[in-house]
């Protein structure tokens, strides 16, 4: 029997983050999405009371949370701004690889620059002709003796314009496909590295995103993560414990968008009653509800079964693809019941209608997790 009851410690960790996200974020979200800044303030607020880097283990320096906390707090920090939310989680994002099969000097050389070093990473796998289809990335990274050779652009990486180092995915064996590609750490500062400026995007502009440029670019043996040809099942692996919190943020815009309909649905009147009176907003509501509430229940499952060890494939897409649909519906819908004002910036449905989008198209399209959900049902 399944037990959806938190536990004393994240219910703490909700507590926290909840009141991070009302005290510290939602009275400059408006700032930083209109200015286009990065939040450095409120990046080093979250290093201090560690709702960032949550899934390095203690003994370098982080929390150790399981991924179940950190949807937990994804969806908290999002319901305030997501494009600030994600800022703070692509560090989580890049650890995961050192995590799961970096060596040990890998994990004490770059983990703790996260934690107790206040450092950013970024995780580096789309390019500009490889999305949805990571076997098809063009990045080479070629053998010389003790260290590899890099060359290679990759693009729409979040945090990239402000991280120290990233986990860069390229082909070691072109003619291999998928079993081709191979993971690597490369710092910010190597020669032959160059960053492109932030690119402009419809929404979540506080999160940071632009292109990583590799000219021979060279990088020492001891930071090829995993084997060689292991980069395909990394990043996989990745994604099982990567989309639950993406899709738990995508519940915190959604939740915020119902709770911003419904104060407004109950203070707005016409033909001499509050306009959620009416069946046609009523049960507009009521279905955003039903979705929050559907796409949160998915979201914590896909999240309790990768951190009790067991697969989470189908669950993780599911979870991903519905929350993100969910999502635009709810914030569309939203704008739809503020009527004039939804389409103003001065409302907040405006905004979060904008940073929904691309919940339905990063960590996979809902289109790929469709794939992958149908995949899955074959394969039972």
């Amino acid at each position: 029997m399944l037990d959806y009851t938190l536990t004393e410690e994240q219910e703490m960790i909700r507590d926290l983050a909840r009141s991070f996200a009302k005290k510290e974020i939602l009275p400059v979200a408006e700032l930083y999405d209109r200015n286009d800044e990065y939040p450095w303030p409120i990046i080093k607020k979250a290093h201090k009371v560690g709702l960032i880097s949550s899934n390095v283990p203690e003994r370098y320096g982080g929390p150790g949370f399981g991924v179940l906390e950190e949807c937990i707090i994804n969806e908290e920090l999002a319901w305030a701004c997501s494009g600030i939310q994600t800022a703070l989680m692509l560090n989580n994002v890049a650890a995961w690889p050192l995590i799961l099969v970096g060596t040990e000097d890998q994990r004490q050389r770059y983990l703790p620059r996260l934690t107790q070093g206040g450092e950013l990473a970024a995780y580096a796998l789309t390019e500009p002709a490889a999305g949805s289809d990571v076997s098809g990335i063009l990045t080479s990274a070629t053998r010389q003796g003790d260290e590899y050779l890099l060359n290679g652009t990759k693009t729409w990486i979040t945090n990239a314009p402000v991280a120290s180092f990233f986990v860069i995915f390229a082909k070691t064996d072109p003619g291999a496909r998928h079993r081709g590609i191979s993971a690597f750490i490369v710092d910010r500062d190597s020669q032959g590295v160059t960053l492109g400026k932030p690119m402009k995007k419809m929404g979540q502009h506080a999160a940071w995103a632009g292109e990583i440029v590799m000219e021979d670019v060279r990088v020492p043996l001891e930071n090829r993560v995993g084997n060689e040809g292991d980069g395909f099942a990394i990043a996989m692996k990745v994604f099982d414990r990567s989309r639950p919190p993406v899709a738990a943020a995508a519940v915190g815009v959604a939740r915020r968008a119902l709770d911003e309909a419904t104060r407004y649905a109950m203070e707005r009147k016409s033909f001499g009653k509050p306009i959620v009176a009416h069946q046609g907003v009523g049960f507009m509501l009521a279905d955003m509800a039903m979705n929050v509430e559907a796409a949160e229940h998915l979201v914590r499952h896909s999240a309790w079964l990768v951190d009790r060890g067991s697969a989470n494939v189908k669950e993780a897409a599911m979870a991903k693809a519905f929350a993100a649909d969910a999502c635009m519906r709810t914030t569309t819908d939203a704008v739809q019941i503020f009527g004039g004002y939804g389409v103003s910036v001065e409302y907040p449905v405006e905004k979060l209608m904008r940073d929904a989008k691309i919940y339905q198209i990063y960590e996979g399209t809902s289109q790929i997790q469709r794939v992958i959900i149908a995949r899955e049902l074959t394969r039972r």
